[in-house]
């Protein structure tokens, strides 16, 4: 782990580096459970906190339409933002949409926490179709916690086989097509329906514990090559008894959760900590039984007292299976997190195991005064297992970046991120998303 430790600070140095060379590529929506704001609700900022001085898109559009006239900054302001929902890539053609992300609190109340999420509606020119909506809602005096989300969409799934990168050609066809050595990639294209619930009740400030379900179900499944043995996907499916065209994943969750971050869209300080099981059974649905613990662990640290918003964030997200079997598209890997964030410089799944672990820093820091355009540096590696020998922990695959952050609404500190990131096996990419990646 000490050495873990040291790689993650000689990426932040190289990130910090090359942060003045980073390039626009094609964009990729992530999801992320930013904030669906209540219609109607508006938040009044506390006077002390310097808000006023700070300038966001709400600022620019009233200079551009006023011109002439001084804003009110004593003004209610929404907590809902809107914009398009743009981007382009190879896997999924050209994308058109909108996303709406916002804030708000559940009472007067400064310290009921402020309830988030988010919703999106998108489609491209290959045929991929995707909607969501997510939200994680604070009661007032924080009484309970509900998370949740649904997800329907008609999408592509690349896959790179199982493992993290290391695979090895060997006699064993089957074996060598699963670990996908020469990074290949195959398409599978499919109907995903997702939806997920859980009530945390609070035992204690900031603690709190809480249960729920998850049903995942893929439908219409179909591969470029659907020969038996021919794809990762098909060796994983033969060898552990799951259809080639479907699965249903479905299981009860228990939780706990402790946070002490003053803002769950872009955090200055505190801590937060989700720690669970999952468990997969038959009788309510799922192809197959399966234990699963997950850990998702963030920490806050601001740098400067008279600039809070310059922050070292640190994160670590890890999904370890006990026992069972999950479905080859429901193993933890690559953007598998909550927010399906982790790993920028690789899409999603690029990377994937029974057991997965990805640890991440960013530096964020603030470039003009106003806080307008702020700046961040990163660095990511992520460990799986695979079916060839390789342990958790035993290998590490690095991702790197650096990106801009536009102030969007300042009052529930929601920014445009603009990120550009590079990974190994000559991935790269350009990642746009509203919020933090966490």
């Amino acid at each position: 782990m000490r050495c873990l430790y040291r790689l993650l600070l000689v990426i932040l140095f190289t990130c910090i580096i090359t942060f003045a060379h980073a390039q626009v590529g094609a964009p990729v929506d992530s999801l992320k459970a930013d904030s669906l704001g209540k219609k109607g609700k508006k938040i009044s900022p506390p006077r002390s906190s310097g808000i006023n001085s700070q300038y966001d898109f709400g600022d620019l559009a009233h200079d551009i339409l006023h011109p002439h006239k001084k804003a009110d900054s004593l003004h209610k302001r929404s907590g809902i933002t809107i914009v398009p929902n743009v981007s382009a890539n190879p896997t999924i053609g050209f994308q058109g949409g909108i996303k709406a992300v916002g804030g708000f609190r559940t009472d007067n109340d400064p310290n009921t926490l402020m309830s988030v999420g988010a919703t999106s509606a998108s489609i491209t020119t290959k045929g991929i179709i995707y909607f969501y909506i997510n939200h994680n809602i604070f009661t007032p005096g924080n009484k309970w916690n509900l998370q949740g989300n649904l997800v329907v969409s008609k999408s592509i799934t690349p896959d790179h086989g199982l493992g993290i990168g290391e695979g090895k050609a060997t006699d064993d066809a089957a074996e060598s097509i699963l670990a996908d050595p020469a990074h290949k990639g195959y398409a599978i294209k499919s109907i995903y329906f997702n939806f997920r619930e859980k009530v945390y009740k609070q035992i204690a400030k900031g603690l709190f514990l809480g249960g729920g379900m998850s049903f995942e179900l893929r439908r219409n499944m179909k591969l470029g090559d659907t020969v038996n043995n021919a794809t990762p996907m098909s060796v994983y499916d033969n060898k552990y008894g799951f259809p080639k065209d479907h699965y249903t994943s479905a299981g009860f969750l228990f939780n706990v959760e402790y946070t002490s971050r003053d803002n769950p869209n872009r955090a200055y300080k505190g801590f937060y900590i989700d720690a669970g099981v999952r468990v997969n059974q038959t009788w309510i649905g799922s192809d197959k039984n399966a234990v699963q613990f997950t850990t998702d662990i963030r920490k806050y640290i601001s740098l400067s007292e008279s600039s809070p918003e310059t922050v070292l964030a640190l994160w670590n997200w890890g999904s370890y299976l006990a026992s069972g079997a999950l479905p080859y598209l429901e193993l933890p890997g690559t953007a598998r997190d909550g927010s399906f964030r982790s790993g920028r410089g690789y899409t999603a799944q690029y990377f994937k195991g029974t057991q997965f672990n990805d640890t991440e820093a960013e530096l964020r820091f603030p470039i003009l005064a106003n806080k307008f355009v702020s700046g961040v540096v990163f660095g990511n590696l992520q460990t799986a297992n695979d079916e060839q020998g390789t342990k958790l922990f035993q290998v590490f695959q690095p991702g790197y970046g650096a990106g801009l952050r536009l102030l969007f609404n300042k009052v529930t500190r929601t920014n445009l991120a603009l990120d550009y990131a590079w990974g190994q096996f000559g991935n790269k990419g350009f990642f746009l998303n509203l919020n933090e990646a966490f």
